[in-house]
């Protein structure tokens, strides 16, 4: 699997976790610092859109956007199976027709998805189905691609869709480690909008490690399934 990557602390985490545990490997592609993919982006079995703090609509200061933004639409003419997360997800969206906005309001920490009926019968994520409570931190959102499923939703956003039979768009965070997790809280005051927005880094810290044990199952439980759907 490939794994594109846009900052050091924002890789797969818990995905490469449970891809090791099927018999699989992943190459990480930090992508804002190598040009260049490990290997031909198509050889791949599947495609991971990992997050970062940049925004999807940032290409004048992170020029090497646009060149995945094409990278990501091809892979979706060709169907190769693909997922993104967070930015990852506003990416994929972007390349499958939809316009990725600054959202009503940020969802940092722990909030409630709720699944469509779509989402409850999705290969991924059915088994979240009614709902969870996930681990977010983002401040865009992306508006449903044309001819995509919705599957879930928060009060603030779009939280997945599914684009075609191989490829997704998840708003939230499954794959983050609880290491990462706690770093990015750590360094809160890197992102304007959690300022902005008040956020308790104590409170937080605490949350987290009381409920991302049971979420980081919930993460390899994803990744798992995707992986099944890739190899089908």
């Amino acid at each position: 699997m490939l794994a594109i990557v846009h900052q050091t602390d924002a890789g797969p985490g818990v995905f490469a976790e449970a891809i090791v545990a099927a018999g699989g490997e992943t190459d990480n592609w930090l992508l804002p610092e190598q040009p260049e993919p490990p290997a031909d982006p198509f050889g791949y079995d599947a495609v991971l859109v990992l997050g970062g703090a940049m925004n999807v609509d940032q290409e004048e200061s992170h020029g090497w956007l646009a060149g995945e933004k094409a990278l990501l639409a091809e892979l979706l003419e060709r169907e190769r199976p693909l997922l993104g997360l967070c930015l990852g997800s506003q990416l994929v969206a972007e390349a499958a027709g939809a316009k990725p906005r600054r959202a009503a309001r940020p969802e940092i920490g722990w909030h409630a998805v709720e699944l469509t009926p779509e989402g409850a019968e999705d290969p991924l994520l059915g088994p979240l189905a009614p709902q969870a409570e996930v681990f977010q931190w983002h401040s865009y959102e992306f508006p449903l691609p044309p001819g995509a499923v919705p599957l879930a939703r928060s009060e603030v956003c779009l939280q997945a869709a599914r684009v075609g039979n191989a490829a997704w768009a998840i708003q939230f965070h499954p794959e983050v480690s609880a290491a990462d997790a706690q770093w990015w809280i750590e360094d809160y005051r890197s992102d304007p909008d959690a300022i902005a927005i008040g956020l308790d880094p104590e409170a937080l810290r605490t949350e987290t490690a009381a409920k991302i044990g049971v979420f980081n199952d919930l993460g390899r439980g994803i990744c798992r399934r995707w992986l099944a759907v890739a190899a089908a």
